[in-house]
Formats: C-alpha cells, structure tokens, sequence
C-alpha cells in the first residue's frame, strides 16, 4: 500500500493527478445525492440457477443465494475496474483503500424486527466460496440478538440524549467525517461509509429500482436488488425468448468515472453472472468481456 501523504484519509488517498474535469467537478457539484447518475440492467436467472444448484448440492444451511452470486460479482468487478472504488469528500476525489461491502440485516420479518448492519472487506484474493463464508458470518452476527454492530450501538447511545444536544452532536460528526477524522466507533459498520451497499428488496417480494446516495459518509454506489420477473427478449431474427430475470437498479456519484468506465463495469458484472463459475477464482484473476452495443 502507498506510504500516506499530506491530503490522503485513513480510508483514502487523495488523486491529484487526474484530468482537469475530475478535479474541477467536486467543488463545482460538491453534494453527492446532486451527482447521481442512474442505471437499470436485467440479470439472466438460468446460469445462476443451474450454478446455484451446483453449489447447493447436498448443503441442508447456509445455501448460496442470488445474493451472494451478485454481491460477489459486483465486488470482483470493483477490485478489477478501481475507478469504481472512488468517492468524493471535501470537494477531493479519493481512492478508496479497500473494496468494502454492507448491507442491511432484518433480524425478523416483522414489523416490529430491528434492522443491524453487516459491513466488512472484500479481499482481492477472495473466491466465490471464501465471500459465502464471510457473508454467512456477518449475516449471523447481524440477526443474533446478542450482539451489535459498533455503528448500531453508538446511535442507541446517542438516540438517548436530549434532541439538540442530538442535532449538535450530529453537526459535528458531519464535520469529522467531512475530513476524514470520524471515529470507527461510528462509522465502523456503517453502510454510507462502504464501497458499495446493497439493499436486497426481492427478499421481502418488492421491485427493484432507484436509491438516492446520501451526502453523509463515502459510498459512491447503491445497488438495489428487486424481485424477479418473467420477460420475453427478441433476437435480430424475431425469436422469442421468454426467460426469468432480476432487475438490478446501480445508482452512482458520476464524478468518481465516465459514463464509459461505468458501461464497462456493467459489461463485466452480466459477464460474471452469465458464467459464474468464474467468481471461483480470485477476485483478481482478469476476466475477458466486452461492452454489448
């Protein structure tokens, strides 16, 4: 890893030798949730099927899910295309120092079920099998009554004072994390401080769709997971194909990347759904794809 210099964070460095369009953007358009760029793409269920049913074989827990198949393919593709590991903080574009995923756990499926959040790293070296074990451990954390996330247990400390010693506190935290001085008893878990976060709503039977960024914390992409569908596609000839989907939502700060660097990366992600056995290899191992026009 890069020896730290004046500017960079304890979480990224800080790019200053980048075309001009990147530099002047962030104090241009300095809010995140006013820089989002929005794209939907379908996934293909039948490789993930027959690959999931590999997998699966003679497992009785802890199956592998589409969950885990997409979350892990997004995850190889932010290690092999690292402009999407970006984020912008202070009006400076960062290098974010490590890929990291989160996402939201529901203890119950309830009304009444508390919400914990599940963050940790997703190693260069991972594999399909190496990522399960680590999302199956955080999602089991997560729903144990018995323990909390340190994000988690910071705001009950904090939800308990009174509103405007609240709202003060707040203002000054935004402040720290503004420069990077955040302390990880906050943020150590949070979701908004992560690579990419991820909201599964085909879990609960919803849509995918569109989530806004927030200006608080680093993350640069939300990716909505919706429920699946039925949808008939057409070849050049007129052929039919009626097949089952997932619709992905990729909400995205468009100053971290072009528009061309983000097609790429979609081209990557449907390349490692639609042969997921090469989510077997480490998450570094190069994988040839092309952008489908």
């Amino acid at each position: 890893m890069a020896k730290k210099k004046w500017g960079d964070r304890k979480d990224g460095i800080w790019l200053k030798d980048i075309p001009a369009m990147n530099r002047i953007m962030p104090p241009l358009m300095p809010n995140r949730a006013d820089n989002e760029a929005h794209i939907s793409i379908e996934i293909d269920t039948r490789p993930l099927n027959a690959y999931l049913e590999k997998l699966n074989a003679g497992r009785t827990e802890d199956k592998y899910t589409f969950f885990h198949l997409i979350s892990a393919a997004i995850g190889k593709a932010f290690v092999l295309r690292p402009k999407m590991n970006r984020f912008v903080c202070n009006n400076k574009l960062y290098q974010r120092k490590n890929v990291t995923v989160a996402f939201t756990v529901k203890k119950r499926f309830d009304d009444h079920s508390e919400e914990a959040l599940a963050f940790f790293e997703y190693d260069p070296k991972d594999t399909i099998f190496t990522y399960h074990e680590k999302i199956m451990k955080v999602i089991h954390q997560g729903k144990s009554f018995e323990e909390k996330d340190t994000s988690t247990g910071a705001m009950d400390i904090i939800t308990k004072l009174p509103q405007w010693l609240i709202v003060a506190i707040v203002k000054f935290v935004l402040w720290l994390d503004k420069h990077g001085w955040a302390p990880q008893s906050l943020i150590g878990s949070d979701p908004n401080h992560a690579a990419v976060f991820l909201s599964n709503l085909g879990s609960i039977g919803l849509p995918g769709g569109y989530h806004h960024l927030v200006n608080w914390g680093t993350n640069s992409c939300f990716v909505v997971i919706g429920k699946k569908y039925m949808k008939m596609d057409y070849d050049k000839f007129g052929i039919g194909d009626f097949h089952e989907v997932i619709p992905l939502g990729i909400t995205l700060d468009e100053r971290i990347a072009d528009g061309y660097y983000y097609s790429g990366t979609v081209a990557l992600v449907k390349e490692l759904l639609e042969h997921p056995q090469l989510l077997e290899m480490p998450a570094d191992a190069p994988v040839e794809y092309a952008i489908r026009k």
